[in-house]
């Protein structure tokens, strides 16, 4: 039973898989508040810096804060939706010019 809680514990520590789209993480990994800091936010998940900035790109705190952490919600987003369909092909550590919204 400890081995169990010992391997959860280090694939929450340490995850293999982007928490947006699901793709292996690369050389360089960035963490993202769920909820924002600002509005009170603690929980974290680990990134592709590409996906990272995909996200502040098209979101903002505020429409980030009422999704309350729901990264399906997260991922049901138009133009999230295809920023995935358009990295789903992508190796770990492409990235490109991230285009904003706003």
């Amino acid at each position: 039973m400890a081995e169990a809680e010992a391997s959860q514990r280090k694939e929450e520590a340490e995850p293999d898989r982007c928490a947006l789209c699901g793709r292996v993480l690369g050389r360089r990994v960035e963490w993202h508040h769920l909820v924002p800091k600002s509005r009170g936010g603690r929980r974290t998940v680990a990134l592709h810096p590409i996906c990272h900035r995909t996200i502040h790109a098209h979101c903002r705190n505020s429409e980030l804060a009422a999704l309350n952490g729901d990264l399906a919600a997260l991922r049901a987003q138009p133009d999230i939706a295809r920023f995935l369909d358009w990295i789903a092909g992508k190796p770990p550590d492409f990235h490109a010019p991230t285009r904003s919204r706003r």
